[in-house]
C-alpha cells in the first residue's frame, strides 16, 4: 500500500517526539534525587503527541490544546478500540501545567509519577 510521503515523515515525526518525551521520563527518574515534576509533564507530553501523530496519520485536524479528553475523543472517532486506554491516559492532561509552577503542589508521588509512565508508554508496534 503506497503512502504520502509528507503524510509518513510530519506523523513519524510526531511519533519520535513522543517517544523522546517517554525517554526524557524515564532518565528524569533516574537522577538522584529523581526529577519527578518534569517526569509527570513528559508523560503528558508523550501520550498529547502520540494522540496527535494518530490524528496526522488519520488526517484529522486538532487543535492547539493539552486536553487529552478533548484530542482522544478525536481519537476516538476514528476508532472506538481506543477508548478504554485513552479514557485511562486523559488522567495526564494535568501534568501539563501542575507541579510546573511555583504556587502548585510541590512534586507529584513516585507512584504517581509510576503510574503516569505507564499510561504514556507507546506499544512497540507503532515505534517508528
Amino acid at each position: 500500500m503506497w503512502h504520502d510521503p509528507e503524510l509518513v515523515a510530519e506523523t513519524r515525526a510526531w511519533l519520535v517526539r513522543a517517544i523522546d518525551d517517554l525517554r526524557e521520563a524515564e532518565h528524569d527518574l533516574t537522577a538522584a534525587p529523581p526529577l519527578l515534576r518534569g517526569a509527570v509533564f513528559h508523560c503528558q507530553q508523550a501520550a498529547e503527541k502520540a494522540m496527535k501523530g494518530f490524528l496526522t496519520w488519520h488526517s484529522r485536524p486538532f487543535r492547539k490544546t493539552h486536553n487529552l479528553t478533548e484530542i482522544g475523543g478525536l481519537c476516538v472517532e476514528v476508532d472506538r478500540t481506543l477508548e478504554p486506554p485513552l479514557r485511562r491516559a486523559a488522567v495526564l492532561t494535568d501534568f501539563a501545567w501542575k507541579y510546573r509552577y511555583p504556587g502548585e503542589p510541590e512534586e507529584p508521588s513516585r507512584e504517581e509519577t509510576e503510574t503516569a509512565l505507564a499510561l504514556a508508554r507507546l506499544p512497540e508496534e507503532v515505534h517508528p
